[in-house]
């Protein structure tokens, strides 16, 4: 059992049995696991309602395990769903991401209620970027196609282009074994021309093949960073830039290890040998939950204390050594 993992299942039963009323967890006789039913439970007391409403009003799938504590869908809205309506302090924390100045936050699209909203999530894009339509030429959010976590758009604090991020969340996971090959033919005619530079992310003088990719994390950050490459192409909603930022515990060493065999002369180390890869290694920006969130989650100002306090009492062991 991976270390760091089991912290975490620890502290979450933990956190499990302090907060939640009885015969609401230990579902299948495991602490960190709520009863299917109570699934909301797992969301932070201020985001419920707005979280179910926007999945409904998006068609948005929630993942296999939304009642388990570890679930980085989860964990990802813990964190930035309450920022949504919070553009002031969503503005700090993507500046101290991206180590800019605080920007000027840009509406994604409306809340359940109608109301702007400045992060959304599970973002495919707005148009086909990727050929992942099924035959009735839909795509659902979430599921079965290139879904980023979540997005934010905003233009620099001194004026200058409109960015957007994609953000990849991760907590606990961890990879080792290839994706089933069983898919490869699906995954050439997809993606085979979308890979390599000119339209691509890819560099072209390094000696990869699209299926150098086919293990985790490698598989799902090429085709996030193609989905940027795309919407960057197209503009979408006035974007000039497109980036990827992936966010993880800085104790989730696993996460980091080089799963593709093929790709281990980049680096020894996952995100860093991505970078390598890229056309444009600034399109891809790496950062530690800590580094990203440490400072805001100090803010005492009245409309950070409910979002901080939830996360400090429930985090409490995250990103330890």
């Amino acid at each position: 059992m991976n270390e760091f993992i089991s912290r975490q299942r620890d502290a979450q039963s933990a956190y499990f049995v302090s907060s939640m009323p009885a015969g609401v967890t230990g579902h299948a006789g495991v602490g960190y696991r709520l009863a299917p039913e109570y699934a909301a439970l797992n969301l932070a007391p201020s985001i419920r309602q707005d979280a179910i409403a926007y999945f409904v009003k998006y068609g948005i799938s929630w993942h296999r395990h939304a009642n388990h504590a570890l679930s980085s869908q989860v964990n990802c809205l813990n964190y930035l769903m309450p920022l949504a309506t919070r553009p002031t302090l969503l503005s700090k924390v993507v500046g101290k991401a991206l180590g800019i100045a605080p920007p000027s936050m840009l509406e994604v699209e409306e809340g359940p209620g109608g109301q702007p909203w400045f992060v959304g999530f599970e973002w495919i894009g707005r148009a086909n970027y990727l050929n992942e339509a099924g035959k009735s030429g839909k795509r659902t959010r979430g599921a079965n196609c290139t879904s980023a976590d979540a997005i934010v758009r905003f233009k620099p604090e001194h004026g200058g282009l409109n960015e957007t991020v994609l953000i990849e969340w991760k907590y606990t996971e961890r990879y080792g074994a290839p994706i089933p090959p069983s898919g490869n033919d699906t995954r050439q005619r997809r993606y085979e021309n979308l890979v390599f530079a000119p339209d691509g992310p890819i560099r072209t003088d390094q000696s990869v093949i699209l299926a150098d990719f086919f293990w985790e994390p490698f598989y799902q950050l090429l085709r996030q960073q193609m989905l940027a490459c795309r919407m960057q192409a197209a503009r979408e909603d006035g974007a000039d830039r497109v980036r990827v930022l992936h966010i993880s515990p800085s104790g989730n060493l696993a996460l980091h290890q080089v799963t593709a065999p093929k790709l281990r002369r980049f680096g020894s180390n996952a995100f860093d040998a991505f970078r390598n890869l890229l056309m444009q290694p600034d399109d891809f920006i790496c950062r530690s939950l800590e580094d990203v969130f440490g400072d805001a989650l100090l803010d005492k100002s009245e409309d950070a204390r409910e979002w901080a306090d939830y996360l400090r009492t429930r985090h409490t062991l995250l990103g330890s050594p």
